[in-house]
């Protein structure tokens, strides 16, 4: 197991990286690491896959996350970049005639932190050309059996379930789906309309969602206080708070029952297959609130209910598809892309591109394990005029697409074949393989939640000789 005994406080570990390095579960996690590391390479090299480096020092393309900037001293005022990732580079990689690329390589993003995310992470970047997105689901899909057998002993059973981005949205609320328990979210808006509950009919008639979780067998298990508590992890996701009834044999009991008549008591249980000993949980909002609402619900009560044993070795793996591929952000009054500016629309939807973009889906496709997702990638655009139309719905003159990417048009010009690939994300990978829920765990020097090197000292100041 990678359990440990009791711990000093992390920042006083990472302070002491020295000694923390020296525990035993520390080891055999950076030990894991290194046998997943060597899986990949002896795989791909077997699968006719070339190990090529991209430059660390690129230039600045500001769709997507922030970049690390580095400041020229030969060139004054101009800045390389850090890279988010090498995506450019190796879609150049396939138009010189690489056809397989792979890279394990170092990304760096200066974005907020979280518990699964460091400010440099490892990928595994990889990119084929001439292939559709079977061929890389078959290429990752015969990785992915090595690794779990070679790194854990696990035999994982392909081809890998395949879900779609709307249905995941509905019955989990989140394009990530933890699918190690039941707990699926039910649209109840047809039924909650025929009520008197204004906060449902308010929601519905603004145009929202209704939707619901029967926590099954639940009811005597939380008492008014704690299913208070309950709608604070709504609210805490961006929801208003939960509605709530408990499922007697006769009839519901407490929260909103008095507002659901004998007949719609009857249609809810038929609905969410509600039985004596339920409680049933209601969000009602916008969609992407509900969805945002009772997909944190769903797994914070996986967690306290124990509906998984986070020690075992059953592992639910699925892709999700079907992406849409531009979201609309309301900050800058305008389209972004859901992935990135280079990801291929469905071809039936390339007419849609410029008159409704909100429709178009993407050739985009991630890899999701136990609830993380530990990979995301796409077929590519490699028509220049199709990249063109779709810098333009994302708010592109061509002036500012020339500067941003002409490198990338000017090659995709020259003949560039299909082509598509994926990243892996090999710290998620080691933490899911190794069990730990703590990403530095699986890094040998990592920063902290602030993004500092505490053993170290970095970042710190430099003398003014330097700058």
């Amino acid at each position: 197991t990678f359990g440990d005994p009791e711990l000093a406080n992390e920042d006083l570990r990472l302070q002491y990286r020295f000694l923390d390095l020296r525990r035993p579960t520390l080891q055999r996690t950076l030990a894991m690491r290194h046998r997943l590391n060597k899986v990949i390479r002896d795989n791909l090299d077997a699968q006719g896959f070339l190990e090529l480096e991209t430059p660390l020092l690129g230039r600045s393309t500001p769709e997507g996350a922030r970049d690390y900037l580095v400041p020229s001293r030969v060139s004054l005022g101009s800045w390389y970049a850090l890279p988010q990732s090498p995506q450019l580079y190796k879609q150049i990689l396939m138009v010189a005639g690489y056809d397989k690329y792979f890279q394990i390589a170092r990304c760096l993003r200066d974005e907020d932190l979280r518990a699964d995310r460091q400010p440099e992470f490892t990928q595994l970047d990889l990119e084929m050309s001439f292939v559709e997105m079977d061929d890389i689901f078959r290429v990752i899909e015969n990785l992915l059996v090595e690794v779990f057998r070679r790194c854990i002993g696990v035999e994982i059973q392909t081809p890998i379930q395949r879900l779609k981005y709307a249905d995941v949205m509905l019955k989990y609320g989140s394009d990530k789906p933890d699918l190690r328990y039941g707990l699926e979210i039910v649209d109840v808006g047809d039924i909650a309309a025929q009520t008197e509950f204004q906060a449902f009919r308010g929601t519905l008639d603004a145009g929202g969602k209704v939707r619901a979780i029967n926590a099954s067998g639940a009811a005597e298990k939380f008492s008014r206080k704690q299913i208070d508590e309950l709608a604070e992890v709504v609210k805490r996701a961006g929801g208003k708070g939960c509605a709530w009834v408990k499922v007697e044999a006769e009839k519901f009991a407490g929260g909103i029952e008095k507002f659901l008549t004998p007949a719609i008591q009857q249609l809810l249980r038929q609905r969410l297959g509600a039985k004596a000993g339920d409680l049933l949980l209601f969000v009602a909002d916008k969609e992407d609130v509900v969805c945002q609402g009772l997909g944190t619900l769903r797994t914070h009560l996986a967690s306290i209910l124990k509906l998984y044993d986070p020690n075992s070795l059953d592992y639910k793996i699925a892709w999700v598809l079907d992406f849409p591929s531009f979201l609309w952000d309301a900050e800058e009054q305008r389209w972004a892309a859901n992935h990135h500016p280079f990801t291929a629309p469905l071809d039936e939807d390339l007419a849609k591109l410029e008159t409704d973009p909100g429709s178009v889906k993407a050739k985009a496709y991630d890899l999701v394990i136990n609830g993380y997702e530990c990979g995301g990638g796409s077929i590519r655009i490699h028509n220049p005029d199709v990249q063109s139309r779709l810098f333009k719905v994302l708010g592109m003159t061509e002036e500012q697409a020339k500067s941003r990417f002409g490198f990338l048009l000017d090659a995709l010009k020259f003949g560039a074949p299909p082509h598509g690939g994926i990243a892996l994300g090999l710290d998620r990978w080691t933490m899911m393989l190794a069990r730990t829920t703590n990403i530095r765990d699986t890094i040998a020097f990592p920063k902290n939640q602030k993004a500092r090197d505490l053993m170290t000292g970095a970042p710190a100041p430099v003398d003014a000789k330097q700058l």
